[in-house]
């Protein structure tokens, strides 16, 4: 008995199912393969996609990555990282942190905004009249805020 060569496995997934099995749509399939995130998938004779396991684990691999924020660029660095087994943590590290910072600036831009619609919120009645202090606000703030 002769051994075979080793056989990547068949891709069989459509692009319909490989989406639902990365939770994104399938215009994003074709987004992260266009932008080469995501290696090209293999073609039928009809010219439809079909995408392996491992091509469906990378777009999960993306779907989390977006879903923390990160943008295309570090998830391209980060899919680099993740497929070369003899990378250093420290350099996934830092762009972890380097996102956290950002995030952590945002979420206190956000609350910011939030206590000042608060405040604009409170002050507004409701009642009909032609009066609004959340316009007025609006109109007499200066420019950048």
């Amino acid at each position: 008995m002769t051994p075979t060569p080793f056989q990547p496995p068949a891709a069989r997934f459509s692009i319909g199912e490989a989406a639902r099995r990365a939770g994104v749509s399938p215009k994003m399939v074709r987004h992260y393969e266009g932008l080469g995130l995501l290696p090209p998938a293999s073609r039928t004779g009809r010219g439809l996609r079909r995408f392996s396991e491992a091509q469906v684990h990378t777009l999960r691999f993306i779907a989390r990555a977006r879903s923390l924020g990160f943008g295309l660029r570090d998830v391209a660095r980060l899919l680099s990282l993740w497929n070369d087994r003899t990378r250093s943590n420290a350099e996934v590290l830092r762009l972890a942190e380097g996102h956290l910072a950002d995030v952590a600036r945002k979420a206190e831009e956000l609350r910011g905004m939030a206590g000042a619609l608060e405040a604009l919120v409170a002050a507004c009645a409701g009642d009909g009249r032609p009066e609004c202090p959340i316009l007025d606000d609006l109109a007499d703030a200066p420019a950048g805020h």
